[in-house]
């Protein structure tokens, strides 16, 4: 298969579709204000061409923050796309959709993936889609677009989530998620007085939540929302740990962009050496995959701003740039598999 990254910096769609010769799959990435036009614009372009799309910026080996960005797929693909609405309500009663279009294109584990673009409602979208994807184990990268909004085969969607099924004919795909922290201390909390449609935090063993937050890292109100980027919470999950960045403070409490429940153990995790985690990312990929057709990325919106404090941003492009054609989006959140996280990078790659 062939992965194709078309791009305007200036938001003219025809310039970004240069790029594209015959695509199978594509993904649009647009910006708030051309969004509806945009969409209209590549189903007349590219039309029957299975497609999702949402609003957020797009990268390669650069970023493209408020133009468009189409990333295609080609050249050996079977592809559908498709959307579940009312996510907020209930998903579940799409789920057909999903259920013929995997039998559609023959997908199987070892050779598809599902990205998927949400407009929100996360956690509760990749427990439904999960049901039937974990029936044939396979595996899922996407994220959260801006605006709540969301596109699929030319109509634009509120309240949905747009999804593409990408069987690759040539070879195996398998998705990865890179965290780029770790544990601080032995800090360990219990949440509560949690409001779970709100994604509050109340409190932390007892105390309120920004408070607990401020003593330990010694940090003003207006620094909380720049020290979760180096200071996130984190929730142990197996052996894993799922990252909880903070949103906003909301009094004493702590408004996050995952929600947590009452009695949930979280702990305080801290910035590693993302540019050593990054190069490990990149060795195992290629030990597993010594043969790549394509990745495709979502990196956290939060990932970009420590980067590009960092002024590390260009030069993590050019380091993914040697697993060969890369390619995503910048999420405000990122799905792998059934899990919905933050601060994290999510991707797929191809064969």
């Amino acid at each position: 298969m062939k992965q194709t990254f078309g791009r305007s910096q200036r938001g003219i769609l025809s310039e970004a579709a240069r790029m594209l010769a015959n695509p199978q799959f594509i993904m649009m990435m647009s910006n708030q204000k051309q969004f509806e036009q945009h969409v209209e614009e590549l189903e007349n372009l590219f039309p029957g061409v299975p497609s999702i799309g949402c609003i957020g910026m797009s990268y390669d080996t650069r970023v493209i923050e408020d133009g468009v960005g189409l990333i295609a797929f080609s050249d050996g693909v079977y592809a559908t796309a498709n959307v579940l609405e009312n996510v907020s309500v209930m998903p579940v009663k799409y789920i057909s959709r999903l259920e013929q279009d995997i039998r559609k294109i023959e997908a199987s584990g070892e050779n598809t993936v599902c990205i998927d673009f949400c407009s929100g409602n996360d956690a509760c979208v990749l427990t439904t889609i999960n049901m039937v994807l974990s029936q044939r184990g396979i595996p899922l990268v996407g994220g959260t677009g801006d605006a709540g909004k969301v596109s699929a085969n030319g109509r634009i969607y509120d309240d949905a989530v747009a999804y593409g099924l990408v069987h690759n004919q040539h070879g195996r795909v398998k998705t990865y998620k890179e965290n780029i922290y770790h544990q601080m201390g032995n800090y360990r909390f219990i949440a509560s007085q949690t409001d779970r449609a709100r994604y509050l935090i109340g409190a932390l063993n007892g105390k309120p939540a920004k408070k607990v937050y401020q003593s330990i890292l010694n940090v003003t109100d207006e620094q909380i929302l720049t020290q979760t980027f180096k200071n996130p919470f984190g929730k142990i999950n197996g052996d894993d740990i799922c990252i909880i960045s903070i949103k906003e403070v909301q009094g004493n409490s702590l408004a996050c962009f995952r929600q947590v429940n009452d009695s949930d153990v979280l702990v305080l995790l801290e910035l590693g050496d993302y540019k050593e985690i990054t190069r490990q990312t990149i060795r195992q990929i290629i030990q597993d995959f010594p043969r790549r057709s394509a990745v495709f990325s979502v990196n956290c919106l939060f990932r970009y701003k420590l980067f590009s404090d960092h002024n590390y941003m260009q030069n993590y492009l050019q380091d993914m740039n040697a697993l060969g054609s890369h390619a995503g989006f910048v999420g405000y959140g990122e799905h792998y598999n059934n899990r919905f996280v933050n601060q994290s990078m999510t991707c797929v790659v191809f064969e």
